[in-house]
């Protein structure tokens, strides 16, 4: 009996071959068994087999065993490790450099990045430090095969291994070698990961390193309803999540006196959406994502909450879009008073959306009694509505509009409006017409930085600053889809840090998470980033100055969140 080896050659079956390379991967794991796996393969023998196909039957067969034994979880993760390192020395790619030159002749590396790292190749390439693969759990490696690492464009093959794209993603970011190697170590050793669009296209030719982009509403105009469904496939070809606001659409019934008929409201539009979004994929790796939201005073809000509802007329339904309630604070004392609520058509109330706090209770109150509405309903039936596509389908989650404005630090001087948050609701932006809100993320691993029993904070205030440093350095090498983009995020630079891994901690030092210890410790951990957040941002300041936008910022007159 033969195996096909990658270079097409056939050799004799030699069990012990195999046996021997799966006892390699399993060094240092006591809970594992190498023959059971081995016996699997070799029982997956046929003449002529090739031996990429024995070992993803070895990978398969230890990622089957996970549940039974969470270490089979580091084998498959190994085994998965050794199968790319042989995709990619099949290719005659033997060092990281190799890989960036690869990658730039087929179109892949920018000419920046591969001549920054063609000039600085005996260091990068002796900063790789491939055992730390090994802290890859198999779902995470997975991950990083299907849909992170840069493939051959005609057999799909990878082209890096996990340490050269840890690396292609530092020497995206900066053209200093010391920088790039620092930056390499920080999210090798997975203690911060940036966002998923920095991990695509940091050091490619369209290096679209950004998270998320907030659109405002387009007014009610045709051109501009069109125009905004270009935006989002611009943005979303280059692995942006979409938030987009519709409130200034007018409402089904409304009369368009162009025509003399009669609008068919939100719905036919974010049907035409909802088919854009799922046509323009993330760069082929995942699906397009946005995340629409309508304020709760919109005449169209019932149906709007309908749309994904699984039974009812398809063509008023959508299955790939996101929803979210815009909730100003009125409507909540309406439900709490079980009182009726007003529903508006935006044409007939354009300067709702712009307003918020008292100022927006007062105009709101004013049209009511001015008899503006389209129709009243018992605020406690709209609320049982929204709670109901919540509890089905997972979708209309709520995000309250007065809270998100009172607290953005962009809404610090009149005519500031914050209309939406993103496609995760994590950041708040102010956005208009001609301004496209942007955001770069990324993410401290908490879970990593337990060390000897207690939580390094130290560290956590180091990771905090790096992050800072390099989060802002996208906003300067970033590709911008679109020119409100770009406008934006130079204009406001903003950067948003988050965590992952507080159960972890908490897990590691065996504290119950709603303990008094966890909620101190939970406590510290915050005020450790933001400190650490603010303090690199006053030294990026005072580097490079203030942000063009900055005297409109709360920041500017003192107040930061804890005030």
């Amino acid at each position: 009996m033969q195996v096909r080896k990658r270079d097409g050659r056939l050799e004799p079956v030699d069990v012990n071959k195999i046996v021997r390379a799966i006892e390699r991967n399993a060094v240092g794991l006591e809970l594992v068994d190498p023959m059971r796996i081995a016996t699997r393969t070799i029982s997956g023998l046929y003449d002529g087999a090739t031996t990429r196909e024995l070992d993803q039957l070895s990978i398969q067969t230890a990622s089957s065993l996970i549940a039974e034994e969470p270490e089979y979880s580091k084998l498959a993760a190994q085994l998965l490790c050794t199968f790319i390192g042989k995709e990619v020395r099949n290719q005659d790619i033997h060092s990281f450099s190799q890989s960036i030159r690869f990658g730039n002749r087929h179109g892949l590396i920018s000419d920046e990045t591969a001549s920054f790292v063609d000039a600085n190749a005996r260091k990068l390439n002796d900063a790789i430090d491939t055992s730390r693969s090994r802290l890859f759990e198999y779902l995470g490696l997975r991950a990083v095969y299907d849909r992170y690492l840069l493939v051959n464009p005609e057999t799909r093959d990878a082209i890096e291994t996990p340490q050269y794209f840890f690396m292609r993603v530092a020497c995206g970011l900066t053209q200093d070698a010391h920088e790039a190697i620092e930056f390499y170590r920080l999210i090798s050793s997975l203690e911060y990961l940036p966002s998923s669009p920095t991990l695509f296209n940091s050091g490619s030719p369209r290096s679209q390193c950004s998270s998320c982009y907030l659109l405002d509403s387009p007014v009610d105009d045709l051109e501009a309803i069109y125009e905004r469904y270009t935006d989002v496939a611009k943005l979303s070809k280059y692995a942006g999540g979409i938030g987009l606001a519709y409130h200034r659409i007018r409402a089904k019934g409304s009369l368009i006196r162009g025509t003399n008929g009669h609008s068919n409201g939100i719905v036919p539009w974010l049907k035409t959406l909802d088919s854009s979004v799922a046509a323009v994929n993330q760069g082929g790796r995942r699906k397009g994502a946005c995340c629409v939201y309508l304020e709760t005073w919109h005449a169209d809000i019932e149906e709007f909450l309908e749309l994904r509802d699984n039974t009812g007329d398809e063509a008023r339904r959508t299955h790939n879009i996101n929803l979210a309630n815009w909730v100003p604070d009125l409507f909540m004392k309406r439900v709490k008073n079980d009182e009726d609520w007003s529903l508006f058509d935006p044409k007939v109330v354009p300067h709702f959306c712009d307003l918020y706090g008292e100022e927006f209770e007062e105009a709101y109150l004013a049209a009511e009694q001015d008899g503006l509405f389209m129709r009243q309903v018992p605020a406690r039936d709209l609320y049982a509505k929204m709670m109901r596509t919540l509890a089905q389908t997972g979708n209309g989650w709520m995000t309250f509009k007065d809270a998100s404005n009172e607290k953005c630090n962009q809404t610090g001087a009149p005519g500031q409006t914050v209309h939406l948050s993103n496609l995760c609701t994590e950041i708040l932006e102010v956005t208009s017409k001609d301004e496209t809100a942007v955001c770069n993320l990324g993410s401290i691993n908490l879970g990593r930085l337990v060390k000897d029993g207690a939580f390094d904070f130290d560290r956590l205030g180091e990771i905090a600053r790096t992050a800072v440093r390099f989060l802002d350095k996208v906003i300067d090498i970033n590709y911008y889809p679109t020119s409100d983009a770009a406008a934006s995020n130079h204009a406001w630079r903003p950067v948003g840090l988050g965590e992952m891994g507080l159960q972890d901690v908490l897990f590691q030092l065996h504290l119950p998470f709603d303990s008094p210890e966890a909620l101190e410790l939970t406590a510290r951990i915050q005020e450790e980033i933001y400190y650490n957040a603010l303090l690199t941002s006053c030294e990026l300041a005072e580097k490079n100055g203030p942000h063009p936008n900055f005297l409109m910022t709360r920041a500017a007159k003192g107040q930061l969140q804890f005030d």
